[in-house]
């Protein structure tokens, strides 16, 4: 498959479903070679079918990346099996709202677990092989690009530990943009609106159905909006870096 990613190597966790399985077609129809990462693998084998039956690379990593060493394990598999790494995608994340004196503790430790210390874990797994890539692929960059959202920007009622992790993942990814400009690692952070994927199955009866009645006034985003956004930004020149990303339905306020 000829495209304007090939000869690259991509990562995308949270492929299984949603913003990154989306993503993950979007950069294999780019001739990029993309390993896809998630728990469920099942699901990743359906989606590297996908990739593979339109002409593309693909390859499926079951690891849960907030387990102990998982992200390390699954970043230098990744290298090991496909030779290099030329962009990541941090895209795993989970979104559990409800009042704070009603949530149960369990819930903003999870999303501290993958929202941001697994995310960290695959970043500074992967960052030498990045700065690897930039300095000898025929492209002379590389890619880092966490998924964050509007919650990072706006903090809202009921979405306390969330607007945490997000406002982090914003955070973290502009000092890391400016450690790693003079190397040609470009780092953004995009950060979407209401998007329809499973992000809202996840959250406790009763507050969901809140959630979900909110969506369902409004046009959402599709996942295939923001893998739009993500290849639009490692395609461009090695002299164009978008930093951050704001994505909003039309209709979200």
């Amino acid at each position: 498959m000829s495209g304007r990613l090939n000869g690259t190597v991509a990562l995308v966790t949270g492929a299984s479903s949603g913003i990154g399985e989306a993503t993950a077609l979007s950069l294999a129809a780019e001739g990029a070679s993309v390993a896809v990462v998630a728990r469920r693998k099942d699901r990743l084998d359906d989606v590297v079918a996908r990739i593979r039956d339109t002409g593309g690379t693909a390859h499926a990593f079951g690891a849960d990346i907030t387990e102990a060493g998982e992200a390390e394990a699954v970043v230098a598999r990744v290298v090991e099996e496909l030779g290099r790494l030329d962009t990541v995608v941090n895209n795993a994340g989970v979104m559990l709202l409800g009042p704070a004196l009603d949530t149960p503790v369990a819930e903003w430790q999870r999303m501290v677990d993958l929202n941001l210390s697994a995310l960290l874990r695959v970043t500074h797994a992967a960052l030498p092989h990045l700065v690897s890539a930039a300095a000898d692929g025929r492209r002379g960059v590389a890619d880092l690009v966490n998924i964050s959202s509007v919650a990072g920007r706006v903090a809202t009622a009921g979405a306390a530990v969330y607007n945490l992790t997000k406002s982090g993942v914003t955070a973290v990814s502009e000092a890391l943009r400016q450690e790693l400009a003079g190397k040609h690692v470009r780092v953004s952070a995009v950060e979407p609106g209401a998007v329809l994927t499973e992000l809202t199955h996840h959250i406790r009866d009763g507050v969901r159905d809140n959630i979900e009645a909110w969506y369902g006034g409004m046009e959402s985003l599709r996942p295939e909006d923001i893998a739009d956004a993500i290849e639009y930004i490692v395609t461009r020149p090695r002299r164009v870096a978008v930093n951050e990303l704001l994505i909003r339905p039309t209709e979200q306020v």
